[in-house]
């Protein structure tokens, strides 16, 4: 997995949430994929409002409309590498919409204390060191 600084690439993709891949859900697939590719990191957010190429408004207000709520899965890494990872989705996403958008990434550095803290505090832990009390949990 890769930690990027400085300039990125932001891909996003627009899917519905019922849309499936081999009776799993598409944004899923995604995400899993972004991960299986090392690629920074992926997340997907349920939108509460939008609508698409159908024209048809999908919104979380209605009960009766509530279905099929569009779905937004981005993901975020160092150009080369996203767009290395386009292949892998253009299977999935057929005419549903992608982008892609220059970005800047900021992350705080961790190789030194902060001013004023001691070694290792702010430091976030990595996935596979312990956190017997749940700290950093969420």
């Amino acid at each position: 997995m890769t930690s990027p600084t400085g300039r990125a690439l932001r891909l996003t993709v627009y899917v519905g949430e019922n849309d499936t891949w081999h009776h799993k859900p598409l944004y899923s697939e995604i995400v899993h994929r972004a991960h299986a590719a090392g690629l920074a990191g992926a997340s997907a957010f349920r939108g509460v409002e939008g609508f698409g190429a159908s024209s048809r408004i999908h919104t979380s207000r209605l009960l009766s409309l509530s279905e099929d709520l569009p779905v937004a899965v981005v993901v975020v890494d160092a150009e080369e590498r996203v767009r290395a990872f386009l292949p892998r989705l253009a299977e999935l996403v057929g005419e549903h919409l992608v982008t892609l958008e220059e970005c800047e990434v900021v992350l705080p550095r961790t190789d030194r204390p902060p001013a004023g803290g001691s070694p290792g505090a702010g430091r976030t832990p990595s996935p596979d060191e312990t956190d017997p009390k749940g700290k950093n949990s969420l």
